[in-house]
């Protein structure tokens, strides 16, 4: 779904992606948020290998309500709600933070 998204090369930090329905059976997760991957820290968000440098960047489930806020307040301010929240980004059925 994400390279159908990002035929044109335009996906990158921040962009959101619907993907239609909930990503599992009880969550209300219905967009992806390509976001640096925050809970496994700097080591694995940059990679070198060779002369390459790589950014990890990674697909975090969140609701229409998050995206909308995201739209509205930007990256940041969505970021800041989920670190208050103490994000349980793991769980499927989690509650949205907006």
């Amino acid at each position: 779904m994400t390279v159908f998204y990002n035929r044109t090369g335009r996906l990158g930090l921040g962009h959101t992606v619907p993907i239609g329905e909930p990503w599992l059976p009880g969550s209300g997760c219905d967009h992806l948020l390509i976001s640096l991957p925050y809970p496994f820290g700097p080591d694995l968000q940059t990679c070198h290998v060779g002369d390459c440098h790589i950014d990890i960047l990674w697909l975090l489930p969140i609701t229409e309500r998050e995206r909308t806020l995201k739209v509205s307040s930007g990256l940041e301010s969505l970021e800041s709600r989920f670190e208050e929240a103490h994000l349980r980004y793991w769980k499927a059925d989690r509650e949205s933070i907006v």
